[in-house]
């Protein structure tokens, strides 16, 4: 299979992506799942609202999908010039999913535009290249489907030390089972852009499995060819403490089974640990959402149809 193709945020000018997004006719949207972001949220949207809405409108929907928020983050993203929208009050009839990843699939129903771009809430250096990058390959390429970014991750002091999950499960993972994908710089990467077709079409992990399955299931479907990387530079981010990664990498290592084709259906869904002497059980979701495209009421509002 072809190697994905790799740029630099550098290489793409957010002026002329304008100039092709509307002679293209194509829209976008930005989405940022939240949950308890308050810290980072509105820096976020503002300068997205600033660099990419009103100097230069290569954003057409800038969404904060707000998954269940106890402090300001719904108040803070619409103050900064996000359309928030609350994650339970889309397709509820469709009880009852929970984590990132169903916040996404949610987000295909929300947005609007022909591209839709994820970009994590928690993010310390967030810089428009971000966007800009992401999108360069999409309305530079037409046969681009899905673009990932890549970035030096910094832990403390440790100029290369975030990443841990990556470093320490998903790249054995992807060396063993998926030797195609390990040219893929960072596969659980939370910033990453695509054509709502691509998307729609895939099934969606519903917890922090979503980058994985996501990443597996369409170089399967579209061939490495259709994958992008872009060079963000530098990601700083809120670094969860070491025993916050657990259930997540179980969640990786479950979905990352699951593609490869082990039988899964006995293994367990709680991670159970002992803290201060005492057992503690953590259930861990791998529950999956459909391809959105299965959807009746999405076909609908988008005017989809089922391919066969």
């Amino acid at each position: 299979m072809p190697q994905s193709p790799v740029s630099a945020a550098g290489d793409f000018d957010a002026a002329r992506l304008c100039e092709s997004k509307l002679a293209s006719h194509t829209t976008v949207s930005v989405c940022l799942p939240a949950r308890n972001e308050a810290a980072t949220v509105g820096e976020i949207v503002s300068i997205l609202r600033r660099d990419l809405v009103d100097r230069c409108p290569l954003i057409d929907d800038l969404v904060v999908m707000d998954d269940g928020s106890s402090d300001d983050t719904a108040s803070i993203a619409a103050d900064a010039g996000a359309r928030v929208v609350p994650a339970e009050t889309v397709l509820p009839e469709l009880c009852c999913g929970t984590g990132k990843g169903e916040v996404m699939w949610k987000s295909l129903y929300a947005t609007t535009g022909d591209i839709i771009c994820w970009l994590d809430a928690d993010l310390l250096n967030f810089g428009s290249h971000f966007v800009v990058g992401l999108l360069g390959p999409l309305l530079g390429r037409p046969s681009t489907g899905f673009v990932k970014a890549f970035y030096r991750r910094p832990l403390g002091d440790d100029p290369n030390g975030g990443g841990r999950v990556t470093e320490l499960m998903a790249r054995p993972l992807i060396s063993s089972f998926f030797p195609q994908l390990t040219g893929i710089v960072q596969p659980l990467g939370g910033e990453y852009a695509g054509r709502r077709e691509v998307f729609e079409e895939v099934p969606f992990v519903e917890g922090w499995g979503v980058e994985i399955g996501l990443l597996v299931d369409i170089a399967e479907r579209y061939g490495l060819g259709a994958i992008a990387q872009v060079d963000l530079g530098v990601r700083e981010h809120r670094n969860r403490p070491l025993i916050e990664l657990a259930p997540t990498s179980m969640a990786i290592l479950q979905i990352a089974l699951r593609r490869a084709g082990v039988t899964v259906e006995g293994l367990g869904h709680e991670l159970v640990r002992y803290v201060d002497g005492a057992v503690e059980r953590v259930p861990v979701e791998v529950r999956e959402r459909p391809p959105m495209i299965e959807i009746p009421a999405y076909r609908a509002k988008f005017g989809r149809e089922l391919t066969a």
